[in-house]
């Protein structure tokens, strides 16, 4: 799939560098309380989206995702399962994918991506989730900012 911006190139100590084109994310309890969208995300998208193609998947269990979405640069799929999630990070490249989530249908896609961000958000997260995540955050804010910043991605995942 081709991308036009220059790739997110992060280097970790001990390790290949992380190349990333895409940012894929989950939206009910990861971007969202109750449908809608938290303090802070939209400006963090809009700074992100200058580096990372954005998509976020959903199954919009509230109905207010696109809405919620609707300004921001970003594509926002409808999806059903988990697996749908990890076939969309496997069709972007998972080389080249950091994924975010908080849900134990995220699993198979931060399993999957070349970086996989857990994050315990209001709704909390899912203890599969957090044994697969390269990353556990606290808060979606905290996971966006080690994008916008990531050096801070060193001291955590050095060998």
């Amino acid at each position: 799939m081709s991308h036009s911006k220059p790739p997110l190139t992060i280097e970790l100590p001990g390790r290949s560098p992380l190349v990333l084109n895409d940012l894929v994310l989950d939206f009910t309890g990861t971007l969202s309380l109750d449908g809608a969208l938290l303090p802070g995300v939209a400006e963090r998208l809009h700074d992100i989206a200058k580096r990372l193609r954005i998509t976020v998947l959903t199954a919009d269990t509230f109905g207010k995702a696109t809405e919620a979405l609707r300004e921001l640069p970003v594509e926002t799929r409808l999806v059903a399962t988990g697996l749908d999630k990890a076939h969309c990070v496997a069709r972007l490249g998972a080389e080249h994918v950091v994924a975010i989530g908080n849900g134990r249908n995220d699993a198979r896609m931060i399993r999957l991506a070349a970086l996989g961000i857990a994050v315990i958000g209001p709704e909390g997260a899912a203890g599969e989730l957090m044994a697969v995540a390269d990353v556990v955050v606290r808060d979606i804010r905290e996971a966006l900012d080690l994008l916008l910043h990531p050096l801070r991605l060193k001291a955590t995942l050095r060998d």
